[in-house]
């Protein structure tokens, strides 16, 4: 009986290492030169699709294409540089693509509404053009698409051109000024500029002290030099006072800007600084009265005033007379004093009351009041 058993297990053995040795029956049908052994599938496979973030960033960079274009000779057209170079004398023409442009180019062609500059819209497009050019011209030329509703309209920030123009005069290393001494007032929380602007754009421009004679170093801490501002004094304080003028120096040549007086400001910006005072809260019949308003303020910052009288219903006959002066203050400091005094002659009756005034600057305003009586 164990003899049979072994036998079997053996000839099992034997069978399944047989099994195992033998390869599977070929392809009746052998393969053609090309042919794919892929087998169909009904998997599915998703499409590939482009990518987003690159899609945006296409759009992005369209988006930030300047929409300026200057006018070159004989008809051609090319996508001016961030800062350009022409020689003064030389004509100028911008155009910038779009049914609705906006424009902005150096202040002082347009304070003086000169004639040598015109701003012309197309169809399809806005056309600048600049004849007689001089080095007083050097500045920014910008141009902006509109996005309009009605009368009001906004800038479009995806469709903007600039560049930056220096009409360069073998006479003028500087940009001309009108004055031959400027002010230049220092305010504590905010920045502030010494305009000598060059139109030669390889110029070696220096800040210099009058008194006592030292060379300023703009070192881009405290001071630094931009070629579309001038020097900028980035922390002003009571130390930077005094009178100061650039030096440039370009092929061979130097030349001395205006001079500037620079003043510090005692009071910072804000909303007018604002007293009221009556000569008298009492008053006889038949005696005048004054009531004084007084700001304290920057020293280039304007003020208006606007009153409001017992008597004024009645149509009281008053006067009032608004001035300004610039007064020093202790250790350099220098602040502008407005006032607007109102005056009343023969005090009667109908003139005691409340005397209102407001004062008011680009940052807001401010309402003080005092109560005059009649004794």
């Amino acid at each position: 009986m164990k003899l049979w058993l072994l036998l079997g297990l053996l000839l099992a053995r034997a069978a399944l290492e047989i099994v195992a040795g033998q390869h599977p029956p070929k392809n009746k049908h052998p393969k053609e030169q090309g042919e794919n052994r892929i087998k169909p599938t009904n998997k599915k496979v998703n499409p590939k699709v482009p990518k987003i973030k690159d899609r945006d960033a296409a759009d992005s960079t369209t988006k930030s294409q300047s929409i300026m274009m200057q006018v070159m000779d004989k008809g051609r057209f090319q996508r001016p540089a961030a800062t350009l170079r022409l020689v003064a004398g030389q004509p100028l023409e911008l155009r910038c693509k779009g049914s609705k442009i906006g424009w902005s180019y150096p202040a002082y062609l347009e304070s003086f509404k000169d004639s040598r500059l015109s701003v012309k819209q197309h169809e399809r497009y806005s056309q600048l053009t600049l004849v007689n050019s001089t080095a007083a011209d050097t500045g920014e030329f910008s141009c902006w698409g509109q996005l309009c509703n009605g009368s009001i309209c906004r800038r479009d920030e995806a469709k903007t051109g600039s560049t930056y123009i220096l009409f360069t005069d073998k006479g003028e290393l500087f940009v001309p000024s009108p004055s031959y001494f400027d002010v230049v007032y220092l305010n504590p929380d905010r920045q502030a500029v010494v305009p000598c602007r060059v139109t030669v754009l390889s110029a070696k421009v220096t800040l210099h002290q009058e008194f006592p004679a030292k060379e300023i170093s703009a070192n881009g801490t405290d001071i630094t030099y931009d070629l579309k501002r001038g020097f900028v004094y980035l922390h002003p304080h009571s130390d930077h006072q005094g009178v100061v003028y650039c030096k440039a120096e370009a092929g061979g040549k130097s030349q001395i800007s205006i001079k500037y007086h620079l003043l510090y400001v005692e009071v910072p910006s804000g909303p007018p600084s604002t007293t009221i005072l009556a000569s008298s809260n009492k008053v006889k019949g038949g005696d005048d009265i004054s009531v004084l308003c007084t700001v304290l303020g920057e020293p280039d910052v304007e003020v208006e005033f606007r009153w409001v009288f017992p008597g004024q219903k009645d149509e009281r006959p008053v006067s009032i007379q608004d001035t300004w002066r610039l007064i020093h203050r202790g250790l350099g400091h220098t602040t502008r004093i407005s006032q607007s005094i109102i005056t009343v002659e023969d005090f009667e009756t109908i003139d005691a009351g409340y005397y209102i005034c407001t004062a008011q600057n680009p940052q807001g305003q401010t309402t003080v009041a005092t109560t005059v009586e009649f004794s």
